[in-house]
């Protein structure tokens, strides 16, 4: 499994990096698909930001918005996924 390292963000300093963001601003390196599989490409790629939160935008629209969580908030997902949790999602 590729491990997502972090990414500078092109962001010059003291830009605010927020929830909703262009994708774009936060640049074209380091974007992961993490979650690809035999869609066709229609899938959700990850960046690990240098603050240890996480970006996560839909491959088809690169620059669209940007969802940002903190590093508890991923960890709480990708738990509550791997336990079931989010199993309703798919029936």
């Amino acid at each position: 499994m590729n491990r997502i390292k972090p990414q500078r963000s092109p962001l010059t300093r003291g830009e605010r990096i927020y929830n909703g963001m262009p994708a774009r601003e936060l640049g074209s390196e380091g974007w992961h698909k993490p979650w690809s599989g035999g869609n066709g490409g229609n899938c959700l790629e990850a960046m690990k930001l240098a603050d240890g939160r996480v970006a996560v935008r839909q491959s088809t629209d690169p620059d669209g918005p940007a969802l940002i969580y903190t590093s508890a908030e991923m960890t709480a997902f990708i738990q509550g996924a791997k336990a079931g949790e989010a199993d309703f999602l798919l029936s």
